[in-house]
């Protein structure tokens, strides 16, 4: 937003996507006309303009106001959304705070929580926001079901913030297809689009959610929650001492060459080598003699990482992937429950559901996902129970999935001394 178009919107006035507040406004009001927004349609609060639309700019540090909005809204709105915060002067060099909200947000109903502590869901009529009735909740609620998060524009992000040397890999050695030459970028935009890598947002492409995620050259920029936190911790809990760790950001998928072999990793390869690296071997006594195999199969943690990367709730904008090594287990984390009435049980017996649709068939085109719903009864507990007899845990809680690992069949070093390391 220019001065100029500021200027315009506060002789404008309110309406049912602009909303001017004094920045002494209370948590809970701000997070109320947020709500509203995110609810209805998208827009800005302008902090630091009356509602006759005179100016009188923020009384405090914009930079402080900043961390006040944001804190605001971040504790007062659920599910979470972190807004874009912006600020202009006018041409009295007053200082007013834009706050930013995207347009079909993924999530909703957003409800705004009250003094009393009570959560409640609020809706935007014209330039006022008020307690939605049980009729328009329900449509909020039908309205999300209907959005694939993973093919939302990414506010902030442009066509540039694709590595088209990636993509154009993906078509040649993946799909097989003949391509024309990266400079003839029309075509690429409109094939990008129709695929879902793009979306169009007033005329302008930008990446999507997927397409930043599976080719973008710098994710994490507009995207935080895109990546991996990957530790090895000597014991059995987590510690401040590790034996190896790593922060794995970038694109999910691979550079291939022409016969498929991998010449540049991506996140998920990068993830399964730091297991492998650091996942170390067990050994066992088998009629006197020393035998050993390593801790894990590579069949069972590559599955464990990819369902956590292809159905984690991407929505959690403050919360990676973790993939935890420990002398007894490994444990891969996904943020957010499991999607759309999927149970440990179903998944068990090979029940298939996608929460990101186009990110799961792009992974798949890769062959790391299996087509029969198979992975988890065969690649998870079909390979541990092969290679030491042990049941793997697959565990939901309130806000994320687990899948455990165990080394050994009892859970304890059938020989002392089991190595760690790579093998």
């Amino acid at each position: 937003m220019t001065r100029t178009e500021l200027l315009e919107i506060v002789r404008n006035g309110e309406n049912s996507e602009i909303e001017f507040k004094r920045d002494d406004a209370t948590p809970y009001e701000l997070a109320k006309e947020i709500s509203a927004l995110l609810n209805f349609g998208g827009g800005h609060v302008l902090l630091g303009v009356e509602d006759n639309g005179q100016i009188t700019g923020l009384t405090r540090d914009y930079r402080a106001t900043e961390r006040w909005a944001i804190d605001a809204v971040c504790n007062n709105i659920q599910p979470k959304f972190i807004p874009i915060w912006s600020y202009k002067q006018d041409p009295e060099g007053r200082f007013v705070g834009i706050i930013s909200i995207p347009k079909d947000s993924p999530s909703k109903p957003y409800k705004a929580r009250q003094p009393n502590r009570n959560w409640v869901t609020y809706i935007r009529h014209g330039s006022t926001s008020r307690v939605a009735s049980h009729e328009e909740e329900l449509q909020l609620h039908q309205s999300r079901r209907l959005m694939l998060y993973d093919r939302k524009p990414v506010p902030g992000t442009d066509i540039q913030d694709l590595d088209f040397e990636r993509i154009a890999n993906y078509f040649s050695v993946i799909q097989a297809r003949r391509m024309p030459t990266l400079e003839r970028m029309s075509i690429w935009r409109q094939v990008l689009l129709g695929i879902g890598m793009l979306a169009d947002i007033d005329g302008i492409s930008v990446p999507t959610v997927a397409g930043l995620l599976l080719f973008g050259v710098n994710p994490n920029r507009r995207l935080p929650q895109a990546g991996i936190t990957a530790a090895a911790f000597p014991s059995l809990e987590k510690e401040d001492s590790t034996v190896g760790e790593e922060c794995i950001r970038g694109p999910l998928v691979p550079t291939l060459s022409p016969r498929a072999r991998v010449l540049d990793k991506g996140v998920i390869d990068r993830a399964i080598s730091f297991v492998s690296r650091n996942m170390g071997t067990v050994a066992w006594l088998d009629s006197g003699r020393r035998r050993r195999r390593r801790a894990f199969p590579l069949d069972a943690v590559r599955e464990s990482i990819v369902n956590a990367v292809a159905h984690r709730d991407y929505t959690l904008v403050s919360a990676d992937i973790e993939v935890s090594l420990y002398c007894d287990r490994l444990e891969v984390i996904s943020p957010g429950r499991l999607p759309h009435r999927m149970t440990v049980e179903k998944m068990k017996i090979g029940a298939r559901v996608a929460r990101n649709e186009l990110l799961r068939e792009t992974l798949r085109d890769y062959g790391a996902i299996q087509h029969l719903g198979t992975g988890v009864p065969n690649r998870i507990i079909g390979s541990m129970r092969a290679h030491n007899g042990t049941e793997p845990d697959l565990i939901e809680e309130d806000d994320r999935f687990i899948v455990r690992l165990w080394k050994q069949r009892d859970r304890e070093s059938e020989v002392p001394g089991t190595d760690r390391g790579g093998a």
